[in-house]
């Protein structure tokens, strides 16, 4: 937990195959009150390759967080969320869920998958925005994490 006054840095991977989707939520970031490095890839596959620093992604920072999309080309968010908590060297990075999708069986199956959050994204860019901020405030100023991926 981070308070107020002293600035927090975290890697964030954002997986995101929507380029406005993946703009607002830069923007969003960049307003808030944290320090973030934001890492966009746009499917499971790359999110993979992120990971675990396989081709041009060999100096990638382990994330401190996940921010992922359901609705993917190649390898969709529920098959890179699957991979990354069957594997003990990722299992411990809260994962949220940002996708379009307020179907009640992705829902459950993300929970299942083992993701930490699930949010429908907002329809407007205000409301888009506020959203993202909000899960800043919470997973990085009232959420205690591991230090140096250590979960």
């Amino acid at each position: 937990m981070i308070n107020a006054d002293s600035p927090c840095f975290v890697e964030i991977l954002l997986l995101e195959d929507e380029p406005s989707d993946a703009y607002l939520v830069k923007m969003a970031l960049k307003e808030g009150r944290i320090l973030a490095h934001l890492h966009h890839v746009v499917d499971g596959r790359e999110g993979l390759d992120f990971l675990n620093k396989t081709e041009k992604y060999a100096d990638a920072p382990r994330p401190d967080f996940i921010f992922l999309d359901l609705n993917m080309p190649r390898m969709n968010g529920s098959e890179f969320l699957a991979s990354i908590k069957a594997d003990q060297r990722f299992k411990g990075i809260p994962v949220v869920v940002l996708t379009t999708s307020d179907v009640e069986k992705d829902v459950i199956s993300a929970y299942q998958l083992g993701a930490s959050s699930y949010i429908t994204k907002p329809i407007d860019m205000p409301q888009f925005i506020k959203a993202i901020q909000q899960i800043e405030d919470y997973w990085f100023t009232l959420v205690r994490l591991p230090e140096d991926g250590k979960a």
